[in-house]
């Protein structure tokens, strides 16, 4: 039921919508096109739209170094605005949130508001709001409370920069917003000023990444000002020809317009646009320039000082040789996964890692199998001959943690052992350090941490002796770090000293290979029981079908009380627990179940339990009158991959039979 301020906010955009006012502002001509251009109804709020996770993962993989680039300019933005109940939005081209920080405590009440990963805020799905209309106008604006169109949103308020990529075109938006704020729309001046500077230093940030090859030539108008924060950048080559400019750049050196202002700019030499000629630029490349002689002028805007950024070494292509194509023998890693994309990425970038002097992160959910990962990568080392030794930051008594970890000189405190006790880090020396849940470790043990990671030396409690110690270690968390390191729960330096390497380790219902994950772990478990593993297709099905929140760590528990109760390990449908009889569950979207045989898949007096897989997907045909494409979308699949299982469960459109 809508409220009296909702009525209220519907009733005024329909009035001036119906209006045609010639002189509506920015916000109103957001509003005529909600209306008029996409369809959209104000007498029908809706709510937030969150993308499914296969689709998220697609736009994230689109602008995957960009947000490698923006996280770090994010984060710094977010430590001055969390105070004040803001949280952060990083969008993509078409709206859609592919990155986002914000407070733990507000979770549900963001993701109902739209305000997290993976919200849609395109005009045509969400009218007008800062993200959408800032994407429309290619301009900042704040979007405050009932400036929003859908009547959902009238609590919100939003500031939003856009950001363009180094060529000039438009690549997402950076977005401030907080679900209450003072009524004045005054009170979000400042907030919108933050999101356009920190706008531009995360553009001026991904230049300066896209074009770390090339020297590149930061102008300021004020001398102070070149180093920290030059307002103007262009990126050239050796032969003193422009290669690429920023959006300062683009704006004051085109005269103001956007059209054509890389075509503009690109190819044209220094010469052409400083009158000292590219003589001077070379000069302040070399160094020692002083503020008197470090100045260049343009033909046209004036004087500029000037400091030049010496291009970045790239890594050498290295011509592959029959040793070097020889890829790492590690049966422990290549039973980790069959034919999943994901996992055979993780795997091949795990062969090449085992025996660098790199310390990896794992990220994953809760489940995944980190710690499994963890042994494999440690078995298919060099150091497998040394200890492994896993330690979970969070299941250790804080009063113990200190002591387990470094360790404790004789007659250190009351109660400990005469001979004092070696440290679990000491017991990793020479071999693989594994610190399972690390975003829980008290932030007094991870200065600690820090330093013997840096120094390779550790002190016993109660001891004055340091030890020296040769560590790989592998840490994992099923945490955003990065968010905790924003709150100030998480310390900045001892992350980046972590992950030398960050593999990701895809959730259960994502991955492709669960039948043979199912087969293996099966197998598996049966010989520790004595027994062979045998699965019907019914109950094969059945567990390809299943959502496993619970992961790998479930799917085991599942199978080792299925061929508890089994026939001889002959698992039968009737043998698995209640909880994946349960429609509730929900469809997996990305992991097909195996067919039934076709004689199964002809009966028609089949068991009452059918393939769940099979029946959902009949069901939504159905509901869906037999659109492919209505379906697909439901489903979060392409219409190639609803064909695809259409022929494996034996469904034929009634108009084909």
């Amino acid at each position: 039921m809508q409220n009296i301020d909702q009525r209220a906010h519907i009733e005024r955009v329909l009035s001036v919508t119906r209006s045609a006012d010639t002189k509506a502002d920015r916000i109103q001509r957001s509003w005529q096109r909600c209306i008029e251009d996409y369809d959209l109804d104000p007498t029908r709020p809706t709510p937030a739209h969150i993308i499914e996770a296969a689709r998220l993962r697609e736009h994230r993989d689109q602008v995957e170094d960009f947000l490698q680039v923006a996280r770090t300019g994010m984060e710094q933005l977010y430590k001055r605005v969390c105070d004040l109940g803001y949280v952060l939005l990083l969008t993509d081209a078409g709206g859609v949130a592919v990155d986002f920080i914000g407070n733990d405590r507000w979770q549900g009440e963001l993701r109902r508001s739209g305000l997290y990963l993976g919200a849609d805020w395109s005009e045509a799905r969400a009218g007008t709001c800062a993200v959408g209309t800032c994407i429309a106008d290619r301009s900042a604006i704040t979007c405050h409370q009932t400036d929003h169109f859908d009547a959902s949103h009238i609590g919100l308020t939003c500031n939003s920069a856009p950001l363009l990529d180094p060529t000039g075109d438009f690549l997402g938006v950076l977005d401030v917003s907080a679900l209450t704020s003072p009524s004045p729309r005054e009170s979000q001046h400042l907030a919108l000023q933050l999101t356009m500077m920190y706008a531009k230093m995360i553009e001026d940030a991904n230049f300066l990444h896209f074009f770390r090859g090339a020297s590149v030539l930061r102008l300021s108008a004020a001398w102070p000002l070149v180093d920290p924060s030059g307002e103007l950048m262009l990126a050239f080559d050796a032969d003193g020809v422009v290669v690429g400019a920023n959006s300062s750049a683009r704006r004051l050196l085109n005269g103001g317009g956007e059209s054509g202002l890389v075509a503009a700019l690109v190819g044209a030499p220094l010469d052409a646009i400083f009158r000292e000629g590219m003589h001077a630029v070379w000069r302040i490349a070399r160094g020692g320039a002083s503020h008197q002689r470090s100045a260049l002028t343009t033909h046209e805007h004036g004087v500029f000082y000037a400091e030049v950024i010496s291009p970045r070494s790239l890594p050498e292509r290295r011509v592959a040789t029959p040793e070097a194509e020889t890829e790492v023998v590690a049966p422990a890693l290549d039973r980790l996964a069959g034919d999943d994309p994901q996992m055979q990425r993780l795997i091949r970038q795990a062969k090449r890692l085992v025996n660098k002097s790199v310390d990896i992160l794992l990220h994953g959910e809760t489940g995944t199998g980190k710690e499994v990962v963890a042994r494999a990568l440690h078995e298919s080392s060099e150091r497998r001959d040394k200890g492994f030794v896993a330690i979970n930051c969070a299941a250790i008594p804080e009063s113990l943690i200190e002591s387990e970890l470094f360790g404790y000189a004789p007659g250190a405190f009351t109660g400990g052992r005469s001979k004092g006790m070696r440290g679990l880090i000491a017991q990793a020396d020479g071999g693989t350090l594994f610190l399972d849940e690390i975003g829980d470790m008290p932030p007094h043990l991870q200065t600690r941490l820090l330093r013997v990671l840096a120094e390779k030396e550790i002190t016993p409690l109660g001891g004055d002796k340091p030890q020296s110690v040769r560590l790989t270690v592998v840490a994992a968390s099923h945490r955003d770090l990065r968010k905790l390191i924003a709150d100030g729960l998480f310390r900045e330096d001892l992350y980046y000293r972590l992950c030398g390497a960050i593999l990701y380790l895809p959730p259960l219902r994502q991955r492709q290979d669960i039948a043979f994950l199912i087969e293996r772990l099966a197998t598996e478990e049966a010989a520790e029981m004595g027994c062979s593993a045998s699965i019907d297709p019914q109950a094969m099905a059945a567990l390809c079908a299943h959502a496993w929140p619970g992961n790998v760590r479930q799917l085991r528990n599942v199978l080792r009380f299925a061929l508890a109760v089994s026939d001889g390990g002959a698992v039968r449908i009737d043998d698995l627990p209640g909880e994946l009889m349960e429609p509730a569950a929900g469809p997996r979207p990305s992991a097909p179940a195996p067919a039934a045989p076709a004689a199964a898949r002809a009966d028609s007096d089949r068991p009452r339990w059918r393939d769940q897989e099979g029946q959902w997907l009949l069901d939504t045909l159905q509901r869906h009158k037999w659109c492919i494409t209505a379906t697909a979308e439901e489903l979060g699949l392409c219409r190639a991959t609803v064909y695809r299982r259409m022929k494996r469960h034996g469904i034929v459109q009634p108009n084909q039979q």
